[in-house]
């Protein structure tokens, strides 16, 4: 980052080069608009970056994607944010390895590709529990089918998704609202009392970060059923996704400038977002644009980027002030 190295005339500001941030620039960029991504760190791309170790490639995040297959709506998603540019490689089958216990000695279970022989292979590895086998993979379909209502909800006025939401309207009509409130541990163990069974349930949660006894099962349903049709790689590693990406970024006039850390979000006289400051050395460089969109997160933003008047909203208590 340096001020020179800014485009002028921009058209919107995105804080951080998470593929979130990455994402809504590349959409902004094809609508002709110039965009300016700032990441404070020397990287972007946040989990889709990637470093060297003694001669070895390692990413931080993206270790494999489900429903990668041709023609399927993330890899149409996908390919319009890297204008096809972007290739995926599908893991072999097994994709994925359980081992519960020593490395060395532990057992091991497999998970494979393709929804029946994900099927037929949990059934071989614990005979006897081909029961609550299917019992899973039927809830967890069910619930992760309600997921797109999530969407439609966010179109409707708030006034109406309450009433639907307290009246138990939307629990009754749809097992993705039914069973939000139900963590994986007690779901997985109304199905199966085989404690290697649920660990094979239930592996996946480092995935989203939160340990079954307080995951929602909705959450939890919506990402095995992502994966089991198995998993792909991006061909030349996670960053190509990056690259691919800030490709475009740059073709539409825009830029992605790293080691620029945002000290805080200017707003003008009424409020409104304006641009940004970044710190540079023991400088302050001010860039102003008419969009300033956050992907640094909802606390980094509220707590850290936003001026004080500004992060008091209704129902949200600060140790100066608060607003019911």
């Amino acid at each position: 980052f340096s001020r020179d190295k800014v485009p002028d005339h921009l058209d919107a500001i995105v804080i951080g080069s998470g593929y979130g941030g990455l994402a809504v620039a590349v959409m902004l960029s094809k609508a002709g608009k110039r965009v300016l991504v700032l990441e404070q760190h020397g990287k972007a791309g946040g989990c889709c970056h990637t470093f060297n170790e003694k001669g070895y490639e390692f990413d931080v995040g993206i270790h494999y994607v489900g429903q990668m297959e041709e023609g399927s709506i993330l890899r149409m998603m996908i390919d319009q944010l890297t204008d096809g540019q972007l290739q995926w490689a599908k893991m072999d089958s097994p994709f994925d390895t359980l081992i519960l216990g020593d490395p060395d000695v532990g057992k091991r279970y497999y998970l494979h590709s393709g929804e029946t022989d994900y099927i037929q292979g949990l059934k071989k590895q614990f005979p006897g529990e081909e029961a609550a086998i299917d019992r899973f993979v039927t809830l967890v379909k069910k619930v992760s089918k309600g997921c797109p209502l999530l969407a439609i909800l966010k179109m409707l006025p708030i006034p109406l998704v309450m009433f639907l939401h307290r009246s138990g309207l939307l629990a009754l009509v749809c097992p993705f609202f039914r069973m939000l409130s139900k963590n994986v541990l007690n779901v997985v163990a109304e199905i199966t009392s085989n404690a290697d069974l649920k660990a094979v349930f239930t592996y996946i949660f480092p995935t989203y970060g939160v340990i079954p006894s307080k995951a929602s099962f909705s959450l939890h349903a919506i990402l095995v059923e992502h994966f089991f049709g198995g998993g792909w790689y991006p061909q030349g590693g996670s960053s190509e996704i990056v690259f691919q990406s800030i490709h475009i970024i740059q073709r539409a006039g825009g830029i992605v400038l790293t080691k620029a850390p945002v000290q805080s979000i200017l707003v003008d006289p009424q409020g409104k977002a304006c641009g940004v400051s970044v710190k540079k050395g023991q400088d302050v460089v001010n860039i102003y644009a008419p969009v300033v969109i956050s992907d640094a997160g909802i606390f980094n933003t509220y707590e850290k980027l936003l001026p004080n008047e500004l992060k008091v909203l209704p129902g949200k208590k600060t140790p100066q002030n608060s607003v019911s």
